[in-house]
């Protein structure tokens, strides 16, 4: 049940990562990351790795969005 509930966390941190890759959004990374914490963390309780593997991927494009704009855009 927390596998379900780190891939649902993790796939809408991705639908809101779509937009912040156009400029001036990236700063919507600064909210997206900390989801995919969230749903990294119900990952790592589970038995299962699909939901923490999907969230740990959500979190290296965002970090690397706010990397590529400066942390702000």
């Amino acid at each position: 049940m927390l596998n379900i509930a780190s891939i649902f966390i993790g796939l809408v941190a991705l639908i809101l990562a779509i937009p912040a890759f156009i400029p001036f959004l990236g700063w919507a990374n600064w909210v997206i990351i900390p989801i995919a914490v969230v749903g990294l963390a119900l990952g790592a309780m589970s038995s299962r790795t699909s939901g923490r593997n999907l969230n740990i991927v959500v979190i290296v494009v965002g970090v690397v969005r706010l990397m590529l704009g400066g942390g702000l855009l």
